[in-house]
């Protein structure tokens, strides 16, 4: 196996042929746009940074964002210092980062859309710019909807989520998340080096657009955002069920998937940039060490099992209810309330704590929790934030419910 074709120039796709390029391989990606702005975030936790410190140490436009604020559906809200920062980057920017360092590599780029694969022959070949091309093995990164193999599936509604937000020309230091009530996603502000990302995203089918839309805009008033120069946007993103992780085919005898294509997407707080790099630095590992088909054990092993956890519990997260109040209300008011709870917040965001091992860590420090709500829940000289996020006495707190 020598040459290797990548269809998508994303973060997993660009990873994954630096890697094979920088092994000797001779690599050649396909984009049709190459490096192109994408409605989401852009955040890259301390997990992602830690794996691949180049993202930090790059002379590219980055926010390094280190306060976080949570606000439930009933306007509680909580502020907390993160463990370790979240580092934000246009999409743009940090799928040209990738690229161009594929390149330095050895890769090749070819802004050119794929039509056609086919992987019954002795070697794969591919339709790009009306000319079929070939390759010993190919790599297909190109998105969650993109099929382009009869062996392989687009990601159906059931797995997708839709977006829509606006690009607006302010700037902050702090990153926002609200929750709303009975509703399987969350409106979010990301500040970027010089703009920010604020948008919603729900499972698709559940919420109409104008319902969305209507959200959005009262999250611009209430948290009192400028719209002057906004530019609108939308996009539909993966949010893969337990058993779309579970059982998706993810290669064949010539071909992988990576990235949104393999369904690597955190269920509940939509990350997809570190899984996305990460499942293309396997791919790349296991085909340098001639060994592809070894790749869905060890991507499963890496993540996957974390984030099939991750998706059989979603639902509950975003509409269940705990002690008679939603469980993202008694989230926000347990960061307030408790230093304890507040500390494994922290290492969500950061994503040092994974799902599996979170029940275990809930349940051993639930008395310590418990204790240290009661305790600042009914020292009246506890100053918390109410409801306008304005700081209030105890005593003229909301009764809990």
């Amino acid at each position: 196996m020598k040459e290797i074709a990548i269809v998508g120039g994303g973060p997993a796709g660009a990873l994954c042929g630096e890697r094979l390029a920088s092994a000797g391989f001779q690599v050649t990606i396909y984009d049709e746009r190459l490096a192109w702005e994408k409605p989401c975030g852009g955040g890259l936790t301390h997990k992602a940074i830690e794996a691949y410190p180049f993202l930090l140490d790059s002379p590219q436009p980055k926010k390094i964002v280190r306060k976080a604020e949570l606000i439930s559906s009933s306007g509680h809200r909580a502020q907390f210092e993160m463990n370790h920062p979240i580092v934000i980057y246009a999409r743009k920017v940090l799928n040209g980062l990738l690229l161009d360092r594929s390149i330095a590599a050895g890769c090749t780029a070819v802004c050119s859309r794929v039509t056609n694969v086919n992987t019954s022959g002795a070697r794969v070949s591919l339709m790009a710019a009306g000319e079929e091309r070939f390759s010993d093995f190919i790599v297909l990164a190109a998105g969650a909807r993109n099929q382009l193999l009869p062996e392989t599936t687009a990601l159906g509604a059931k797995d997708l989520e839709v977006t829509m937000g606006y690009f607006v020309p302010t700037e902050e230091d702090i990153i926002k998340v609200k929750f709303l009530k009975q509703f399987e996603g969350y409106l979010w502000s990301f500040p970027r080096a010089d703009h920010l990302s604020v948008g919603i995203c729900a499972k698709m089918g559940q919420t109409s657009t104008p319902v969305l839309r209507r959200h959005l805009d009262a999250f611009f008033e209430e948290e009192k955002i400028p719209r002057a120069g906004a530019q609108f946007y939308s996009h539909v993103l993966p949010s893969p069920q337990a058993k779309t992780i579970r059982s998706r085919k993810i290669m064949g005898r010539n071909w992988a998937m990576a990235g949104d294509a393999a369904a690597t997407v955190d269920p509940i707080t939509g990350e997809g940039l570190y899984y996305a790099l990460r499942s293309g630095d396997l791919l790349a590992q296991a085909i340098a060490a001639g060994q592809p088909e070894l790749y869905p054990a060890q991507l499963r092993a890496a993540f996957s099992a974390d984030l099939e956890f991750a998706a059989n519990i979603a639902r509950k997260v975003f509409r269940g209810n705990f002690l008679g109040s939603a469980i993202t209300t008694r989230m926000v008011q347990l960061v307030n309330y408790s230093p304890a709870f507040r500390g494994l917040i922290r290492d969500v965001f950061s994503g040092s704590q994974d799902y599996r091992s979170l029940k275990r860590r809930l349940w051993a420090q639930l008395g310590i929790t418990v204790a240290e709500f009661t305790r600042s829940f009914l020292d009246p000289r506890t100053i918390v934030c109410g409801r306008g996020g304005a700081p209030t006495p105890a005593s003229d707190r909301e009764p809990a419910q």
